[in-house]
């Protein structure tokens, strides 16, 4: 991706993600079940978070996420997140710098912050519900983390909260990553779309006007995500804003439009093979995005694989970049 907001082009350096935390946790051996998912692990056994952040630092991960995705009462319960919520945020943030601090070259964190009222739902979202929620995680994660990951952001306004949340913690100088899922189920390529319906330029749009320092797409198919990789590059290049790009998908089959979390566990898709996540994301990567990972059912083995694949060497580097932007 090239531009800048001096209009002065540069080229980002390749970053990688780290990949799914709850189906890897499962595949661990940790516990697991609806509906607290990979927070359950978290509450029980929190050296299978340790351990699982770890294969992904060893697997070539630039960047590991806060296991906070599930700490909200959507996952946890209303009783247990008011009584435990900042200390499970803050656990979910020592682990994940634990972790990363023991590696062999320097590896960053990102705080997760989870779309509050439901994953996929726009039409759950109610900022005066979700404003405290985001509060208690900030204020949990924030003695860990490097920047800050709003992810599988169902609509805009679900973003502005965000940003309106860490500017009032005090917080607004560390990075914000803005990332948003989209429809499986576009009827048009070319034309993807958040699943609130809002179109991908808007998304990018609103990012830039947050002042996120990245925009991504995650949790949607990958056969969905090059489309709005086109539509961010274009609209980050005709406004100087110098955003990067990144693409972390899942290994889900289709989300229809009334699909819901915590109904149950979506199959895995037996064809996304670390060798053909990596040809994806060699797409993506062409198309603009500097910013590269897995989420649901992407493992370990595919980052290892993005490795390999998109760097020259697999030569560890610095992550000096990121505290740049």
């Amino acid at each position: 991706m090239r531009g800048s907001a001096s209009g002065i082009n540069i080229m980002f350096e390749l970053v990688l993600l780290d990949g799914g935390a709850g189906r890897e946790l499962a595949r661990m051996g940790a516990p697991f079940r609806q509906p607290e998912w990979s927070a359950l692990a978290l509450m029980e056994a929190p050296d299978f978070v340790l351990r699982m952040h770890r294969r992904y630092v060893e697997a070539g991960a630039d960047v590991i996420t806060t296991n906070s995705y599930a700490v909200v009462p959507f996952h946890i319960g209303s009783a247990r997140f008011t009584a435990r919520g900042t200390e499970l945020a803050d656990l979910a943030g020592r682990l994940a710098r634990e972790a990363a601090a023991t590696g062999s070259r320097p590896v960053e964190v990102a705080g997760s912050l989870p779309p509050v009222c439901g994953s996929y739902r726009a039409d759950l979202f109610h900022p005066e519900h979700a404003r405290p929620i985001l509060q208690i995680l900030v204020r949990g994660l924030a003695p860990h983390v490097d920047h800050w990951l709003a992810e599988t952001l169902s609509a805009i306004e679900e973003a502005e909260l965000v940003r309106e949340v860490i500017d009032g913690s005090g917080l607004e100088q560390r990075p914000l990553w803005l990332s948003f899922t989209l429809e499986d189920e576009s009827a048009v390529r070319g034309r993807p779309r958040l699943r609130s319906g809002q179109p991908v330029g808007e998304a990018v749009a609103a990012a830039i006007r947050l002042r996120a320092a990245a925009v991504l797409f995650n949790c949607s198919q990958p056969e969905v995500m090059e489309d709005a990789v086109s539509i961010a590059s274009s609209v980050i290049e005709d406004s100087k804003a110098g955003l990067r790009i990144g693409v972390y998908a899942n290994a889900f089959p289709p989300q229809s439009k009334d699909a819901t979390a915590n109904t149950g566990l979506s199959e895995i898709r037996a064809d996304l093979t670390p060798e053909n996540y990596l040809a994806f994301a060699k797409a993506w990567q062409q198309g603009g995005a500097s910013i590269l990972g897995g989420c649901c059912g992407i493992g370990p083995e595919h980052i290892e694989a993005l490795r390999r694949g998109l760097m020259a060497g697999g030569d560890p580097r610095t992550c000096a970049t990121l505290r740049r932007l």
